[in-house]
């Protein structure tokens, strides 16, 4: 086991890699009631082209991961929700673009708990004619998304931005890409991508490390597991420039939806480096729109804004892009102005008292997040799988200037690059 002590967080982290493969991350919290475990598979609704070490290449129908989140619920006696709820646990589960995550929260029964995480993730069970029932409630969950206007502005835009990488396709697939989906092939899945070494498990709250890590020892040892070499996953080439360059849409709703997105290529960095773009990117984009911001007041004094204007930056190893808007009376008039403001921040650049006041903003809202060990187990896993440490944000930002803030600033905002995605009245 290996001790990773963050001195000036006051954090210690312990770390175990099982012979299985599944690595056990624990984070003490000395004196919490609640603990949170997120039991966590490097796989999400992009992985749909995949070849594991001896295996054969495979290509597999659209919204697969997500499909098979929901069938790992089932189980011969029942619905395993049932069994956390008589444990005092909250159970849930979310597929991403690139994980799929189970998780509970609990403030006591831990272990039970955690048992029953580990057992029904590593013992799936479905039957033809539950794969078949579960079409119409996935199909039914797509329809509802595809009537939620402010889903469609969300997925709208990433469509407009991207012609070949599969993160423009919806995580739940589609009602015809779903059909397609048999027994045999979430198994197929399934065993490529649940293995223990392509897992990762985390615990975080008020347990003792080692007593964990044992019992979770403990639990795998007393299950076989073929080995399983590297996968590859395979993505076609994703063309610089953008698929679209505005989309409009109807919907019956109130107040037309507006967002603007700037596609990057996939980034040239990893690691550090590759956090170091995120975090330089995220303070930008506070700087630029948040609540407190002169673009925001600005624009919410004109009317062309409301308190749920939003912004917020993606990026993982082999995608990055940026979204701005929200709901407004004017989108051609938004758009107009938010080209017009952030035209004049790239010509004047960013002051250095503004970028040290968001700065420490940004460091006081990280210190915060490392009290909700919720929120604590979101971020982790999210960066572990893209080569990330979370606990490199604070140096980051400590480090971090107003001159690598206004690089990041024009490098980001490429207009040649931009797509907007536009749902109106109907």
């Amino acid at each position: 086991m290996q001790i990773i002590p963050y001195k000036r967080l006051n954090e210690t982290l312990y770390v175990d890699r099982l012979p299985n493969g599944l690595t056990v991350y624990v984070l003490p919290k000395q004196g919490f009631q609640k603990t949170y475990a997120t039991f966590a598979t490097k796989y999400g609704s992009i992985d749909n082209h995949f070849q594991a070490q001896g295996a054969e290449e495979m290509r597999v129908p659209d919204g697969i991961a997500h499909f098979l989140e929901h069938k790992m619920f089932e189980e011969p006696e029942g619905d395993v929700f049932n069994k956390f709820s008589t444990l005092g646990a909250s159970a849930n589960a979310f597929t991403s673009f690139d994980r799929t995550v189970y998780l509970f929260s609990a403030t006591e029964h831990v272990t039970h708990n955690l048992e029953t995480l580990l057992d029904f993730v590593q013992r799936p069970y479905w039957t033809e004619e539950s794969v078949e029932k579960e079409k119409g409630i996935i199909g039914q969950e797509i329809k509802m998304y595809q009537d939620n206007p402010d889903w469609r502005a969300y997925y709208g835009l990433i469509e407009a931005m991207y012609k070949v990488h599969p993160i423009h396709i919806d995580i739940a697939g589609t009602i015809e890409s779903i059909s397609k989906i048999t027994k045999q092939t979430l198994l197929d899945c399934y065993h490529t991508f649940y293995h223990p070494s392509n897992m990762v498990l985390f615990i975080v709250g008020g347990v003792e490390p080692n007593e964990i890590i044992q019992f979770v020892t403990d639990n795998q040892a007393s299950k076989t597991f073929p080995k399983q070499g590297e996968i590859n996953r395979f993505f076609e080439p994703e063309p610089s420039e953008i698929n679209e360059k505005q989309r409009v849409s109807e919907f019956e709703i109130s107040l037309p939806k507006c967002l603007m997105g700037f596609k990057e290529d996939a980034p040239r960095v990893k690691g550090k480096e590759l956090l170091k773009q995120e975090l330089t990117t995220k303070l930008m984009m506070d700087m630029l729109f948040s609540g407190s911001s002169p673009i925001y007041q600005r624009l919410y004094d004109e009317g062309l804004i409301s308190d749920g204007f939003g912004y917020e930056y993606n990026c993982a190893l082999n995608y990055a892009f940026s979204m701005i808007g929200g709901d407004t009376k004017d989108p051609e008039q938004l758009i107009a102005r938010l080209k017009q403001e952030i035209g004049a921040v790239m010509d004047s650049g960013i002051d250095a008292a503004s970028f040290e006041r968001i700065r420490k903003k940004r460091i006081g809202s990280f210190l915060r997040m490392l009290n909700s060990p919720e929120a604590i187990a979101n971020d982790f896993t999210k960066y572990l799988f893209n080569g990330m440490n979370m606990f490199d944000i604070l140096p980051i930002y400590e480090q971090m200037t107003v001159e690598e803030v206004n690089s990041r600033l024009r490098e980001h905002f490429d207009w040649s690059r931009s797509a907007v995605n536009i749902v109106k009245s109907k």
